[in-house]
Formats: structure tokens, sequence, C-alpha cells
């Protein structure tokens, strides 16, 4: 039965899911430390048991692999690669990572695609709609990155139709994807929409400004000039739906045009775009996470509520949150961690993953956050964990999936500026529409403002130049989804040491607590209010 091969993991009890993950892992203990990469990182130690390798292994991140990955030296690797994933890792420093993919991984990977593709149909255990004639839109990056895995091992389980088609889609701007994609969408239909949640998002608006456009053009004298670009039965369904809007008072959405099976987002900030998306498309996105070191690692079900990991990609660890945080300002120290099986429901964790079946990450720090949703849940029959994504890690600052921001990159960008910035924080924060941004708040001289009338419109154009300099993911905020994240406030001089002199502590530069920004902002005003007294304001 279909559903019981592809998505049977949804069926199993904690000790199950845990037999699996602890026989896979052993498995993989015994590859990784016998190979190079293993023996480097072990200094030759042999572990026998999960324990002994969660005491002897300690958590590592990309650059305890680099100086291997980035040569692709896959003889030292535990199993043969048959394909190398790129994506970014930081700014202009470190401008990408590859991760290696064995020929077991992308079976895993096919396998659980199938199981998401699946489950963004179904309204209920075993009921799904998935057949060899339907379309999907083509809305993700081609190789090398990982999310360009998806149709090539899917057309391996089942010649799903992508619109426009792959090798077409590698060979187009953004742009002209999307027309080429909505042109197929009106003559063969659209049974399925899978992309970055800001990029579906996108691509949604332009659909609806595209079908307005075309009929527009339609019903002008012009009539040639349309018919070279559209169908007469494409023609046709773009004028009812149009006419549909007009009878009902509102503009044109895709939903008019298209009916989906199936709509699947992932990356960051999902949930500032899944309500518009399902009054845009008349469907709830399912979520799902995928990522470069992880491959395709969890999925919501028919409820839409909470994602839930497979048992055979990676071996997962949890660092509650105080354990992340203690990490994250001293570097030395290395936080405890938790198995699938003892995650608390309400906690937020850090995710650790080791990848499965001839992967090179052990112990891993992905750099994302979960909250868990429950141990149960009574909506699907489960009894195995669910997880809400919360965010990247609080050192990083990820703009709607596009960037990675760091302390580093931030540095960077405002040592190039030449700016007189005396000091800086970074907060991810959330605008009136609920969209993603980076808000700063820095520290200038006096004497810059009053010389140059450095006003915080001109501090965001000139450090908004330096930012897409540093980091190139920056750049196609604007260029793709036409956004500008940047948001500055500048405080007075003198505020950030007045803080440190009050709280007895220095503030994190990414990503502080919103209860320490609420005390610096304190302090500035009350600064501000003693400095007009004294000249008598």
């Amino acid at each position: 039965m279909l559903w019981q091969e592809y998505c049977g993991f949804l069926d199993l009890d904690m000790d199950s899911y845990m037999s699996i993950q602890n026989r896979l892992m052993l498995e993989q203990i015994s590859l990784w430390s016998n190979c190079e990469l293993g023996k480097q990182i072990l200094d030759g130690k042999k572990p026998e048991t999960i324990d002994e390798y969660r005491k002897m292994m300690p958590l590592s991140t990309y650059g305890d692999y680099a100086d291997i990955l980035l040569q692709k030296k896959g003889e030292m690797l535990p199993d043969q690669p048959v394909i190398w994933i790129q994506t970014t890792w930081e700014g202009g420093k470190q401008p990408i990572k590859m991760a290696p993919y064995t020929k077991s991984m992308l079976d895993t990977y096919r396998s659980n695609m199938v199981a998401c593709l699946m489950l963004s149909t179904s309204s209920e255990k075993e009921k799904f709609d998935v057949r060899v004639t339907d379309k999907i839109l083509y809305g993700l990056a081609p190789l090398p990155y990982a999310t360009g895995l998806f149709p090539l091992l899917l057309n391996e389980e089942i010649a799903i139709e992508f619109l426009p088609p792959v090798r077409e889609a590698e060979k187009m701007s953004f742009s002209e994807c999307n027309k080429a994609g909505f042109k197929l969408g009106l003559e063969k239909n659209i049974d399925y929409f899978f992309g970055l949640g800001s990029v579906a998002y996108f691509i949604s608006l332009s659909l609806s400004s595209m079908s307005k456009t075309s009929s527009q053009s339609s019903t002008t004298n012009d009539a040639k000039s349309s018919k070279t670009t559209y169908s007469l039965p494409m023609l046709g369904k773009l004028i009812l739906a149009k006419y549909r809007c007009k009878k009902e008072n509102r503009n044109l959405k895709p939903k008019d045009l298209f009916k989906l099976k199936g709509f699947m987002v992932a990356g960051t900030d999902n949930h500032c775009y899944k309500d518009d998306l399902e009054d845009l498309w008349g469907i709830r996105p399912m979520e799902i996470f995928a990522g470069t070191e992880p491959s395709c690692i969890g999925t919501e079900t028919w409820t839409r509520n909470g994602m839930y990991f497979f048992p055979d990609a990676c071996f997962y660890e949890f660092i509650p949150e105080d354990e992340m945080n203690r990490s994250l300002d001293d570097d030395s120290y290395q936080p405890k961690t938790y198995l699938m099986n003892e995650v608390i429901p309400g906690e937020m964790y850090e995710l650790v993953i080791s990848v499965l079946k001839g992967g090179a990450f052990m112990r891993y720090r992905v750099g994302d956050v979960y909250r868990c949703m429950g141990l149960e849940n009574d909506e699907d029959k489960t009894r195995i964990p669910r997880f809400k994504y919360i965010d990247r890690v609080p050192t990083i600052i990820d703009i709607a999936g596009f960037t990675r921001i760091s302390e580093r990159s931030i540095k960077s960008a405002v040592d190039l500026s030449g700016l007189d910035i005396q000091e800086w924080i970074a907060v991810k924060e959330y605008n009136k529409q609920n969209r993603p941004l980076m808000h700063m708040y820095v520290e200038i001289s006096t004497s810059s403002i009053s010389s140059c009338g450095l006003s915080k419109e001109i501090l965001k154009e000139h450090l908004t130049v330096y930012f897409k300099y540093v980091d190139h993911d920056y750049k196609d905020l604007k260029h793709i989804l036409g956004m500008e994240p940047l948001e500055i406030t500048i405080l007075k001089s003198g505020t950030f040491e007045e803080y440190e002199k009050q709280t007895g502590r220095k503030m994190r530069h990414i990503n502080p607590s919103i209860y320490h920004i609420k005390e610096l902002l304190s302090i500035e005003k009350q600064n501000f209010a003693v400095n007009n007294n004294r000249r008598g304001v």
C-alpha cells in the first residue's frame, strides 16, 4: 500500500521511532568513525554505542568540515558522494558551503519528498490524490541548490510535469520563469505549487498582476496582438475569471484560475505568508523542512499543525533554549542535548543532526530553532513529537529565506561604509504587514550628525549599498521580492556606554532580547531628558 510505504512513519509510537533512529545511527557511527573524516575529528577513537559517541564527539559546525568538503574530497567520507549540493555560508568572506549526497541519502530524500507530495493533497489519513498527469508550478532554485533535487528525484518515482520544464527554467530569469509557468498553467492547469513561502507569495502576486494585464488586453481593439500571446481557451479562462471577480467586486486571484491539489512551502518566515497564500490560492500551504546539510527531514500533515521529522533522514538531538543561549555567549561551552524521546512540549530547541546513510555531518548544529508542539496529536492520531519552525538561531538574521546575516557581515558592511558608527545592534523584527525586516539601532557621534547632516534615511541608503556588496543574497531581496528589509533607529551618543554602566552587561550585537532593547531605549530616553534639563530645554 502506497500510504504505508511513504507515510507509515506517522503510525509509529515513540519506541518504534527510536528503534529506527538507533539502528540507523549505529550503522552511521560505524561508517563515519572508520573513514578519514571521522578518524580526524574523533582522533582515532572508536565508539561502539550511541552514548559513547555523544560523549566523544563534540557538537560541530561547518568550519569543522570545510577543508575537506570545499575541496570535494569524497574519498575521505563515509561513502562516496554521487552529487554535491551548494548553499550560502556567510557573506563575502565564506560565500558557499558544499554538502555531499550519497546514493542512499538520495533514495531517502526521494521517498520523503513523495511522502510530502502525498500529504499535501490529503485531507485525512490514507486519502491522497497524486496522478502521473499532474502539473506543478516551478518555484524552486535549480541545482546546485538543494531544491533542485526535488524535480530530479521526483521524476524517478512519478512523472509529474513541471511548468516550465526544469531544463528550460534553469536558463530563464526569475521573471521569465514566472511568465512561462503562468502561460503553461493556463493551458494545462496547475495541480501543485512548491517554493519558499516568500517566493511563493511574490509569484502569486505576479500571477494576479499578469492575469489582470492579460484579460484587459483581450478586450482591446488589438485582438490580433492578444491572440499571438494567448490561445482562445486561455483567453476564455481569463475573461471568465475577470467577470466573476468584477461581479464579486474584488481583485483577481490565482484561485480564480487554478484549483490546487497540493501546496508546499519551505524556508524561513513561512508564518508571515501562509494566511495570504491561503487567501490567494484557496488552499492552506503545507510546510516542510529541507536544507542543504540535513536534506528533507520534516513535513506537516493534513492538519497543518506542526511538522514531524522523518526517522530515516537524520538522527536528531535537541539543545534546550537556555543551553543554546549559554553556548552562544560562550564559545567554549558544550551545551547539553536531548533525544527525540526526551523533548518537552512548549519548549524551544536548537536542532542538532547526524546525517544518516553515509552523510558527512555528525552532531551538526544546523542553526535552526523549533518549538515542540506536543508528544501526541488526537487530530491526526500521531504518537510522536511534532514541532513548529521558529527561526534561525539568534546569532543569524534570516530574512524571508534569502539571507544569513551575521555579526561579522554587519561589521564588514559598517567598516566598509566609512560611517562614524560607534555602536550598533541588529534585530529581526516584523512590520505592520507581518513582513520580516532587520532593524539596526546605531549610535553615531554627534559631530558626524551635525557636520554631515546624517539622517536615518541617508544612513539606510548608504548601509544598504554595502550589505548588497557583502552579502550577495541580500541583493535578491530587492531584485526578486522587491523588499527593502533595513530599518534604522539612531540613538543618542553615549547610550550604549550608559547601558553597560547601569546594567553591568554588554548587549549582544545580534538579536538581543526584547527586554534588553526596551532597557536600552528607556536609558536613552532618560539621558536625553537629563541633557535637555541641563541645557534648560
